[in-house]
């Protein structure tokens, strides 16, 4: 990684930034164990990753509350139980809950020393508001689903934040992307020549499947924030 080939970096915030895998399997497993059912966490997070994107895929400027509380009847349906109102609501507004990474906010700290930041997110502008806060308000350019009025992979993120950026004076060749889903991010990243990073967690799956997925190529892999970083600046 060369450090000096870069003005400007974006990231996919959340399963990259934000932690929230294991908030969503709480509160879902909170719920499905009071029904006395039985079901495994990667079974429920692939329930979970199917219904999200189909809700994205039918309305994409619906704000992501609504897109988490549709999900939660659409797991509900297909386990054949009941919906618990206050579970379902509790699981849309969970958002401010989810925790960033522990080496999140030093990462980007470092980072926003030396490059412009940008934010490219499925999330709505509320409550992506809130894990920024999280995340020490470290973004300069925010791309939002409800200010594209789209849903990753489109690339109407990618479109509008290469814009940004560009009446910034940075150029599309000097935007490095950084991102753990390989079908939102990744693969629209290579669709346009973006160069991309891909941060694979260990133990996170969301964003590892789906259409399009198969054929994303980052042009590097690290295990966490901490260790991109490292290599582009030490």
């Amino acid at each position: 990684m060369d450090s000096e080939k870069y003005d400007a970096i974006t990231f996919d915030v959340y399963g990259t930034l934000i932690d929230w895998e294991p908030t969503i399997l709480s509160t879902l497993g909170r719920w499905i164990k009071a029904q006395k059912a039985k079901t495994d966490d990667a079974a429920l997070l692939d329930s979970f990753d199917r219904a999200r994107a189909h809700y994205q895929a039918l309305s994409p400027a619906r704000p992501y509350p609504s897109v988490l509380r549709s999900a939660f009847a659409y797991i509900a349906d297909e386990l054949d139980l009941d919906i618990d109102p206050e579970e379902r609501a509790r699981f849309g507004n969970s958002v401010g809950d989810w925790p960033p990474y522990p080496d999140s906010v030093a990462a980007l700290g470092r980072l926003k020393e030396r490059f412009v930041l940008g934010a490219f997110t499925n999330m709505d502008n509320g409550s992506f508001a809130k894990s920024h806060t999280l995340l020490g308000n470290c973004f300069e350019i925010v791309v939002t689903a409800e200010r594209t009025g789209a849903y990753k992979p489109s690339l109407r993120h990618f479109v509008l934040g290469l814009t940004d950026l560009a009446e910034r004076k940075i150029p599309p060749h000097k935007v490095l992307h950084v991102a753990q889903s390989l079908r939102a991010d990744v693969r629209p990243a290579n669709l346009i020549g973006q160069d991309v990073v891909w941060i694979n967690r260990e133990g996170r799956g969301l964003g590892h499947a789906g259409f399009g997925a198969e054929l994303a190529v980052p042009m590097a892999t690290f295990p966490t924030m901490e260790a991109f970083v490292s290599e582009l600046l030490d």
